[in-house]
């Protein structure tokens, strides 16, 4: 039988996430209003102006598995990972766009994105339709042969 850590540490590890070990500190800062999910370990996490929103909105946090904090726009915010005695393994978090999280709404799936590849798809056939009509010009010479055009020597000999 495995050990409980064992298997949380292969977990975490398979993860495709961002990294931050033990004894070591990042700090960010925003220009867009940004997500941090915390996938595996413990974080302690500061976050300083511009403030917005309540007063216990600002400073301190510790975060843990599948805690989400959103960050807003020009904060600077202070991450360090929380280790237990004897515990190695880096925490595995996301940063991510506040926008990019944000699941879009039913108008946006039912009619903007339809319109969008709509417009793609009727401009796509607008530019091919151009190509075959400037492919046909091309060969307008070959459709008037022999009617009042006058024939190289080349051309007269296939006939």
């Amino acid at each position: 039988m495995s050990h409980p850590a064992a298997s949380l540490s292969a977990r975490c590890a398979a993860i495709g996430s961002w990294r931050l070990h033990p004894g070591h500190a990042m700090s960010l800062r925003p220009k867009k209003t940004a997500v941090l999910r915390i996938f595996c370990g413990q974080v302690w996490v500061t976050l300083g102006g511009p403030y917005q929103g309540a007063p216990n909105d600002l400073g301190d946090r510790f975060l843990g598995p599948g805690d989400v904090l959103a960050v807003p726009a020009g904060a600077r915010m202070v991450m360090e990972p929380i280790a237990a005695p004897g515990d190695s393994g880096p925490v595995h978090f996301d940063w991510s766009d506040a926008s990019v999280s944000a699941a879009p709404s039913r108008f946006a799936r039912e009619v903007v994105s339809p319109t969008r590849e709509l417009g793609a798809a009727l401009g796509q056939a607008g530019w091919a339709l151009s190509r075959v009509l400037r492919g046909l010009l091309g060969y307008s010479e070959f459709l008037v042969a022999g009617r009042g055009r006058v024939l190289s020597p080349l051309e007269s000999l296939r006939s």
